[in-house]
């Protein structure tokens, strides 16, 4: 520039800039995305930046053909669409009816003021239908939190958008249907229910998983049971087949209270991004039950998948119960996958575009046979496995998991005389031993980041029990034999204090320690 010279100003540029907003969400957490519109009097192409996935990349031509499939034209300009912040990974289809939004206000279609704060989730179809999409209740929920107060959903999951409270929900049908919304003189197409009427792969919470009263006999595993139950404590059960080990499993759930409110809506979140809430039923109140195949992978066990990770069993059975049965048919890499989640009760799954955080506090259950022909018994009788076999087939359980696991539970065979004996308690009388333990541990942990007894560090409960003159003896002993590791010490004294919870005592009493002592051991022994 020479001296002296002068800067002109450029001419007022047209303001054919559009903008709303949609959510991202990695994981579970939500992050708020403003999708902008920028149209340009130059060469015509479509252009989305902001970090895109494949799906996310191909919404240009989804928004093209719903547009014309509507009825409106898109003018004939260089379009460019950014989703800020640019270094957010983002992906899916979801975002689909946010770009359609954002450039029909950049063309002048749409008033700008008005869509601005409006967030959009949907996907288009190339005949202009809204289809639904998965994660809508943690998306809205993080809009909510950042102010946000209108939402427009896909029609099919409208009824899973309104259980955020605070939020002004629109469910459409089809893009002309929101077009129409916003004023525009279009032709709306009836809605196809047949489409829109459902959410995408919905699944209705498993029921009707049987009454403890069907159980014959067992009453040492019902008993481990309830102990696992009233405590939150994971659980192992080994016996010979047909005595009885996935029956006790799948009524677990049934003797668990009923979800918090804030459980409830971690539960149905984690649901609804695997695509597996059905919004009908409202939140889920029930603890969840998952069972998954011997054969199935570390990926669906522990969530993952190309892009943005995906929950798997482990965050699906979220505050409920997750069932291995046949544990040892399970491969290694899958059974260690599991240390980690048992242990901090979240699951973090790292991919090279970032990390995916879920929550994962399950109850673990794991129900082996004690050989590989299933007929080992402590006489020896009927198995025709070699002792090393035996030890083979059960060392696939690792020490560092087993040692993960509280209450160790030998189910027998049953025998004749366990189906003449009197009708056992219904899953609705131990229910409510469990419920009140579980209100006598909530209240004295009251004030403290802990509710159950499993979720309570070792030092919290040496520090209030060594005053008791010879409490811990037996387990001072078993650490000094090396039969306890630290780890198992901490996770017998919760055992103990769950006893003594469901007993209605202050605290644990030698015979609790003895017994917790006892419960590590069964399963192992047998």
């Amino acid at each position: 520039m020479t001296a002296g010279a002068t800067v002109r100003p450029l001419p007022a540029a047209r303001r054919d800039l559009g903008r709303t907003m949609a959510v991202a969400l990695v994981g579970l957490q939500g992050h708020l995305v403003e999708v902008e519109a920028h149209l340009a009097a130059s060469i015509p192409a479509f252009t989305i930046v902001g970090l895109p996935d494949a799906a996310l990349g191909e919404a240009r031509d989804r928004v093209r053909a719903a547009l014309l499939s509507s009825g409106v034209t898109l003018p004939q300009r260089r379009i460019t669409v950014n989703l800020a912040p640019a270094s957010l990974p983002k992906s899916g289809a979801g975002f689909d009816l946010a770009i359609t939004v954002a450039v029909l206000a950049g063309a002048r279609l749409l008033p700008d003021g008005v869509v601005r704060d409006v967030v959009h989730l949907g996907e288009l179809g190339l005949d202009g239908r809204v289809h639904p999409v998965r994660g809508v209740l943690p998306a809205v929920a993080a809009a909510a939190r950042a102010g946000v107060r209108r939402v427009v959903v896909p029609v099919a999951n409208r009824a899973e958008a309104e259980l955020v409270d605070g939020v002004q929900v629109l469910g459409v049908g089809s893009l002309a249907e929101l077009l129409a919304r916003y004023g525009v003189d279009i032709e709306v197409p009836e809605r196809d229910l047949s489409v829109t009427g459902k959410a995408v792969d919905a699944a209705v919470q498993p029921s009707g998983l049987g009454d403890l009263s069907d159980v014959l006999g067992q009453t040492e595993a019902r008993r481990a049971l309830e102990v696992a139950a009233a405590g939150g404590h994971h659980l192992l059960m080994v016996g010979p087949p047909g005595a009885g080990k996935t029956m006790l499993a799948r009524r677990l759930p049934g003797i668990l209270p009923d979800l918090t409110p804030e459980q409830q809506v971690e539960v149905t979140s984690v649901h609804s991004v695997a695509g597996r809430f059905d919004p009908e039923a409202g939140l889920i109140v029930r603890p969840p039950f998952e069972s998954p195949h011997h054969t199935a992978s570390a990926a669906a066990i522990v969530g993952g998948g190309s892009g943005v990770p995906r929950p798997g069993a482990v965050s699906l059975a979220h505050r409920g119960v997750l069932l291995l049965d046949e544990a040892p048919e399970f491969g290694a890499r899958v059974l260690q996958t599991l240390r980690q989640p048992l242990e901090h009760g979240e699951l973090v799954i790292h991919r090279a575009t970032g990390a995916a955080r879920y929550p994962a506090r399950f109850q673990l259950v794991l129900a082996a046979n004690p050989c590989p022909c299933g007929s080992a018994s402590a006489s020896g009788a009927g198995c025709s496995c070699s002792p090393m076999t035996q030890r083979r087939y059960f060392g696939r359980l690792s020490g560092p998991l087993l040692d993960r696991v509280d209450v160790h539970c030998h189910v027998r065979a049953v025998r004749r005389a366990d189906t003449v004996l009197d009708p056992v308690e219904p899953t609705s009388v131990v229910a409510a031993r469990v419920r009140a333990a579980r209100e006598v541990a909530a209240a004295r942990l009251e004030g403290t980041a802990w509710s159950l007894g499993s979720e309570v560090p070792g030092s919290w409960i040496r520090q209030r029990l060594r005053s008791v003159p010879g409490l811990l003896t037996d387990v001072d002993r078993a650490l000094d034999r090396g039969t306890l590791t630290m780890r198992g010490a901490d996770r017998v004294l919760r055992v103990a204090w769950t006893l003594a919870d469901l007993a209605g005592r202050d605290r644990p009493e030698p015979d609790d320690i003895a017994v917790a002592i006892t419960l590590r051991a069964a399963g192992a022994t047998s």
